[in-house]
């Protein structure tokens, strides 16, 4: 094929054309044009020139060139041109300019307009993904209507119209089945941009498809009148949605429930009869727990904030409700509050608090010399440990039935004797295992915690200054989606996580590891993360 005046403007119709078809840009492709004739020109003068095509866009008349560089010292004859052969074509030349002369057209061969057409092709199939791309990424997270194209390994290709997306089989309801041109809704979980194309991830199981199917069904929620706050979901089978409500007239439970449930029947019907639960938010996070335990009634409630527990006491008869089939309701309320849940009957509880009452009672009676009446008196007054009893204010001690000043002064003597020979048995016992000097003289150290530091290995003041805060104090982590607990080696201490923090950072300012002024410019780099996250979180 040749460029000639008979089918110059055949490019630009053609380019039009394609361009129509794929709902791209026609510049895209004829620059597409563009380069695949510049191969098909270097096929025919050589690879190793830089051979460029430009097509007018008025026209379609495509001007060959070749291109070469003006260079002190020619390394490439293909593309380089010295200063003095440059002259030649252009007066004034100098190094870095381009010389620039028009090539004659090239007939296309078979082989030629094979390897043109491929490029094309390749091209436009880029511009078509971009164009995808760009469409779909910020559709993230909203509600789409497709159609069933086909199914592969389970996994359901759906038509969104100007591309295609995948409804993985992980992310369908578990007794949905689907055949070609069936209508289908789904939420757009993530679009992503990958070699092959961008792929669009969809999903039916997403807690964020059932919150934006609510916002769909409830003008309020819409509106921002109503807030979705937490969603967790057992999907096809259960579900509990939280909701509060920013007007006081308006109660979130009924509005998003609708005249005779005619809103969330509308979502439970979308969502193939999933039961849902709709709990009012309260930030308190028992009286939240209370509600996201329904329909079990709960007698007590005790929150462990730093571990991200809670522990809840139900009533014997209430405890299979509490917990639900296979354990779904318990499971579901501890995704929507975010914490574990322990559950105990009335029974379980009365038995585990009389058997930390004998424990503390044993501990006295053993260290104390005391009877077992006089212990037990201790425990019931609230002392859980020797430390208690040995440091408390005495008058604390006075309030006890038949306790005098003789008697605290000797309980309290007591405790501190045995304390102390405790410490000096832990403190051997610590430099037996090798901890130095060093460690023992850095301040905030027990004996006990020298040697528990000790039995782990950490016996010099740098072996602590290397430890991270979470290794001392303990923490919690989550993996595959549980909370793992993570122990410490001073957490038997009541060592806080700030504490932990605080006794390294001091450690590693002692062995100059740090300067203050590092720490104070660390402290002021989190202080100011921490105010532009509350800022965007207020905003939000």
């Amino acid at each position: 094929m040749a460029i000639t005046s008979a089918n110059q403007l055949e490019l630009l119709q053609t380019a039009e054309a394609v361009a129509r078809e794929k709902m791209i840009d026609p510049g895209l492709v004829v620059e597409a044009m563009e380069e695949s004739l510049a191969r098909a020109a270097k096929s025919r003068y050589g690879s190793e020139l830089d051979i460029r095509v430009h097509i007018d866009r008025k026209t379609g008349r495509a001007t060959f060139t070749r291109v070469r560089t003006v260079v002190e010292e020619v390394e490439n004859h293909f593309t380089e041109l010295s200063v003095k052969e440059a002259q030649e074509f252009k007066e004034g030349a100098v190094a870095g300019d381009e010389i620039v002369d028009e090539v004659p057209p090239v007939e296309m061969g078979r082989i030629a307009a094979q390897s043109a057409k491929q490029v094309i092709l390749q091209k436009v199939r880029e511009a078509e993904r971009d164009r995808q791309y760009e469409e779909f990424k910020d559709r993230a997270g909203t509600i789409i209507n497709g159609q069933v194209k086909r199914e592969e390994y389970g996994n359901v290709i759906v038509d969104i119209g100007r591309g295609e997306a995948v409804l993985r089989r992980n992310e369908k309801i578990g007794r949905e089945s689907y055949r070609p041109n069936d209508r289908i809704r789904v939420y757009i979980k993530d679009v992503r941009r990958e070699p092959r194309g961008p792929q669009i991830f969809l999903s039916r199981t997403a807690p964020e498809f059932m919150a934006e199917l609510f916002k769909m069904e409830v003008p309020e929620i819409y509106d921002g009148i109503i807030e979705i706050k937490a969603v967790a979901r057992d999907p096809g089978s259960r579900a509990k949605i939280a909701v509060i409500s920013y007007d006081n007239a308006i109660d979130p439970v009924g509005a998003c429930v609708g005249m005779r449930g005619s809103r969330v029947q509308a979502v439970v019907n979308e969502l193939q009869g999933e039961k849902i639960d709709i709990i009012p938010w309260n930030e308190d996070a028992p009286t939240f727990l209370v509600n996201a335990l329904q329909p079990a009634e709960v007698s007590k409630v005790v929150l462990d904030e730093d571990a991200g527990k809670i522990e809840v006491v139900v009533p014997d008869d209430q405890l299979s409700l509490a917990i639900g089939r296979r354990g779904q309701n318990v499971r579901l309320a501890s995704q929507l509050t975010g914490l574990d849940i322990d559950i105990l009957t009335e029974d379980e509880e009365s038995a585990r608090r009389q058997a930390e009452f004998a424990e503390r009672t044993q501990i006295f009676m053993d260290n104390l010399d005391l009877d077992e009446f006089f212990a037990q008196l201790l425990v019931s007054e609230g002392f859980t440990s020797l430390e208690e009893v040995a440091y408390v204010e005495q008058d604390e001690l006075l309030v006890i039935d038949g306790v005098d000043e003789d008697t605290a002064q000797e309980l309290q003597a007591r405790a501190r004797d045995y304390l102390e020979e405790q410490n000096k048995k832990a403190l051997e016992h610590a430099k037996e295992l090798g901890v130095e000097q060093s460690l023992i003289d850095f301040e905030g150290l027990t004996p006990q915690m020298l040697e528990a530091l000790g039995e782990d290995g950490v016996k010099t003041l740098d072996d602590f200054a290397t430890c991270a805060d979470w290794e001392l104090a303990g923490g919690w982590t989550t993996v595959d989606g549980q909370r793992v607990k993570d122990d410490g080696l001073l957490e038997k201490f009541d060592v806080s996580l700030e504490e932990a923090q605080n006794m390294v950072m001091t450690a590693r300012l002692q062995l100059g590891w740090v300067t203050i002024e590092e720490l104070e410019e660390r402290a002021a780099a989190e202080a100011e993360a921490e105010a532009a996250a509350a800022e965007e979180e207020a905003g939000a």
